[in-house]
C-alpha cells in the first residue's frame, strides 16, 4: 500500500491535470473540427505554431497575455488556413493536415533563426503565466478535488471554462445542431439555408484557436521558452483522444485524462526511481496508451457520417 501511495498521490493527479492541458485542447478542437465534416490531423503543426508565436510575443513585449494572444492569433490562423485549403481549394483533408504539421516544423526552425539568430531553444520570457497561478476561494476548500482543479495556473482554468461552454454549444445552442447537421448531413442543412462552407470554417477557425491556447501553454505557462518540436507528439494522441472518445466532447476529455495518467505515471516512476530500466522506455507510455485507446478499448468510434467529405453547393 505504501508503494502505491507513493506513486498514486495529490502530487500525481495535479501533474496528471497539467499534462492533460493541451491534449484536451488538441483533442477538442479534432472534435469540433471533425463534427463539421472536416478531418484534422493538424494539431501537431497548429500547437507547434501556436507555441512558437506565443514565445515570441511573451518575449517580444514581456508580457505573457499578449504572449497567448499572439498564440491563439497564429492558431487561428493555421485552423483556417486547413479551411481554406479543404473547404475553397477542395484539397483532400489528410493531405491538407499533412501539409499544415509540415509547416509547422520548418516554419518554426525557420523564424527561430530569423527571429532569435539559432535553432534549437528560443530566449527565454521574463516572466510567464505560471506566475499567475491562484486558488480559487471556498472551491479551493474542497477535500482532493479543491486542490488538484481550483489551485492552478490561468490556462487550466480557461481549460475548464472553454469545455463547459464548447459542451452546452454544442447540445443546447442552434449552432451545435448547425455543426452537427454539417459533418452529418451538410445537403439537408443547405436545404435550410444555412451556410455549409461558414459553419465549417468557424469550426476549423476555432479549432485551430484551442490549438494555439494548447501551443501556449506549453511555451509560456509550462515553460519559460520555445523548443523545436517540444509538442512531441501531443497533437497526434490528441488525435487518438478524439477517436477513442468517439467523437464526442466528454469522450475526449476522459480519454486525454487518461494520456495524461499515463504519461504523469511514467514520469513519477521514473523520478522515484523504483524500476531499474531504461529512462528512454517510460517516453514510449502515452503513445502505447494511444495505441490501445485507438484500437476500441476506451469507447466506440463512430465517425460523423459526412467526414472527409467534399461539399460543394449547387
Amino acid at each position: 500500500m505504501n508503494f502505491i501511495g507513493s506513486i498514486i498521490n495529490t502530487e500525481f493527479f495535479i501533474a496528471a491535470v497539467r499534462l492533460s492541458v493541451p491534449i484536451i485542447l488538441a483533442a477538442v478542437a479534432a472534435t469540433i473540427c471533425e463534427k463539421a465534416g472536416i478531418i484534422n490531423i493538424a494539431m501537431e503543426g497548429m500547437m507547434l505554431i501556436g507555441a512558437f508565436f506565443a514565445a515570441w510575443g511573451a518575449w517580444l513585449t514581456g508580457n505573457p497575455w499578449i504572449g497567448l494572444m499572439f498564440g491563439i492569433f497564429a492558431g487561428t490562423a493555421m485552423g483556417l488556413f486547413h479551411g481554406w485549403a479543404t473547404i475553397d481549394l477542395h484539397m483532400n483533408h489528410v493531405v491538407s493536415g499533412a501539409v499544415i504539421n509540415i509547416l509547422g516544423f520548418g516554419i518554426t526552425r525557420y523564424l527561430m533563426v530569423l527571429v532569435f539568430g539559432h535553432p534549437g531553444n528560443s530566449e527565454q520570457i521574463p516572466l510567464s503565466l505560471a506566475a499567475f497561478r491562484f486558488k480559487i476561494p471556498l472551491l479551493n476548500k474542497i477535500p482532493f478535488i479543491g486542490d488538484i482543479l481550483f489551485n492552478q495556473t490561468p490556462i487550466v482554468y480557461l481549460t475548464i471554462v472553454l469545455l463547459f461552454v464548447i459542451q452546452w454549444v454544442l447540445k443546447r445552442s442552434a449552432f451545435g445542431l448547425h455543426l452537427h447537421a454539417a459533418g452529418e448531413h451538410p445537403e439537408v442543412l443547405a436545404t435550410l439555408g444555412i451556410s455549409v462552407k461558414k459553419i465549417r470554417y468557424i469550426a476549423v477557425g476555432f479549432s485551430g484557436t484551442l490549438c494555439g491556447i494548447a501551443g501556449a501553454f506549453l511555451s509560456i505557462e509550462n515553460g519559460l521558452s520555445f523548443s523545436e518540436g517540444m509538442t512531441s507528439g501531443r497533437g497526434f494522441i490528441a488525435l487518438g483522444a478524439n477517436t477513442a472518445g468517439g467523437w464526442s466532447i466528454i469522450g475526449s476529455v476522459i480519454a486525454s485524462l487518461f494520456f495524461g495518467a499515463v504519461d504523469a505515471l511514467a514520469l513519477r516512476i521514473q523520478v522515484l526511481n523504483i524500476f531499474d530500466i531504461y529512462s528512454e522506455l517510460f517516453l514510449i507510455f502515452p503513445y502505447v496508451a494511444a495505441l490501445i485507446a485507438v484500437g476500441g478499448l476506451v469507447f466506440k468510434s463512430n465517425p460523423p457520417k459526412a467526414l472527409g467529405e467534399d461539399y460543394q453547393s449547387e
